[in-house]
């Protein structure tokens, strides 16, 4: 009889494959050569807030939130500069910004989050279902926190300890709104593993082939998000 071979245990991705990322440049001619067909992606006028990832500001989410807008949508930043990854700190900011957005739109809002700006969208649906239509996350680590990131080296053990029981009790109380996690194989940030949601109820994995740093820009992440925002029309 065969011996079943456990699989392998979620890792933050090794030094050397960081250096991958800039392969993730590869995304910008792809999305000039995909840019004349977005027009005819589903339209919609969903209420969008994106969040963007660890170190990064609304900038990156900049050309994104043009092509939703032309689709018919009402996407805004998060409006908090620089994401440092102080979840616990800044959750309650962030929500309070959602509960603005949904009192000026009259609607509910699809919460888009890279990487750890995921993690605020995902959180803002599950403490308040009721300001958000839809979760959908690009390249987030859905368990362990930062333990399964690059960025694992810049805690102390016992606060990777403490941050992945904190996301382990909160993961306890489902997402119930339709969640849309994306996820690539080429992730050299992120373990690829880490970022699929098993505990969701309304949830799909979708993969995609795509570096880290390339999601935000990739074509295929904006068509899927395009449908989805669709699909609530």
């Amino acid at each position: 009889m065969t011996a079943v071979e456990e699989p392998p245990a979620f890792a933050a991705p090794s030094g050397p494959k960081v250096i991958r990322e800039l392969t993730g440049l590869v995304q910008i001619p792809r999305l000039l050569l995909r840019a004349p067909k977005f027009p005819g992606l589903p339209r919609g006028n969903q209420t969008v807030v994106i969040v963007p990832g660890y170190s990064t500001n609304d900038l990156v989410t900049l050309p994104m939130r043009a092509a939703l807008r032309a689709l018919g949508h009402t996407p805004s930043g998060w409006g908090f500069g620089v994401n440092w990854g102080e979840v616990e700190e800044m959750l309650p900011k962030v929500i309070d910004m959602v509960e603005r957005r949904v009192e000026q739109t009259g609607q509910p809002t699809t919460m888009i989050g890279w990487s750890n700006g995921g993690i605020f969208a995902r959180e803002t649906a599950r403490d308040r279902p009721e300001l958000v239509r839809r979760v959908i996350t690009i390249g987030t680590p859905i368990v362990g926190g930062p333990r399964y990131t690059r960025g694992a080296g810049l805690f102390a053990p016992e606060e990777l300890d403490r941050i992945e029981s904190v996301v382990d009790e909160r993961n306890l109380r489902p997402i119930e709104q339709p969640v849309t996690s994306i996820y690539s194989e080429a992730d050299n940030i992120v373990d690829w593993r880490a970022c699929i949601d098993t505990m969701s109820p309304r949830v799909e994995n979708i993969a995609i082939n795509s570096t880290h740093a390339g999601m935000v820009i990739d074509p295929d992440v904006w068509t899927i998000i395009a449908k989805r925002l669709a699909e609530d029309a």
